[in-house]
């Protein structure tokens, strides 16, 4: 089985504050299929550590110190999907909550800690061409 995962969740220090969410059952559901890992943000061309970033209500991704990054983020979701569809994951596993990898829910734009009911730039791309997607949360219940 081929995976493409989001890197923080396999421990590699690509989130915004510099650290990763390491997530261990995601890293031992991996270990004996083939690995992709992507960190959309730092593809996209944001530097690590990064002001942490939201959607806004009007669709747009702003840094919480008021900055477009849209574009940024959309490159990543991109060259994603790019790598997608030359490698063609059977499954996708990304990091929850997050504005470009999250799966169900991310946050509202508002940087107060609220979610929403929406995915990330990333997963939605990846969604929208026809790839599973899940999040870590939702490993015990998927079927291989």
């Amino acid at each position: 089985m081929k995976i493409m995962i989001s890197a923080c969740l396999l421990g590699e220090n690509c989130k915004y504050n510099g650290g990763n969410n390491r997530q261990e059952q995601a890293a031992a559901f991996v270990q004996p299929h083939e690995v992709i890992k992507i960190c959309p943000e730092v593809m996209g061309g944001l530097g690590i550590p990064r002001v942490p970033s939201e959607i806004g209500s009007d669709g747009i991704v702003y840094s919480k110190d008021g900055r477009n990054v849209d574009r940024e983020f959309r490159l990543g979701a991109e060259k994603s999907l790019a790598i997608a569809l030359r490698e063609k994951p059977d499954l996708c596993i990304l990091k929850s909550k997050s504005p470009s990898c999250g799966v169900h829910k991310r946050y509202d734009g508002t940087f107060t800690g609220t979610l929403t009911e929406a995915p990330g730039i990333t997963a939605e791309l990846l969604m929208r061409h026809g790839f599973r997607c899940i999040e870590p949360e939702q490993l015990e219940e998927y079927e291989l």
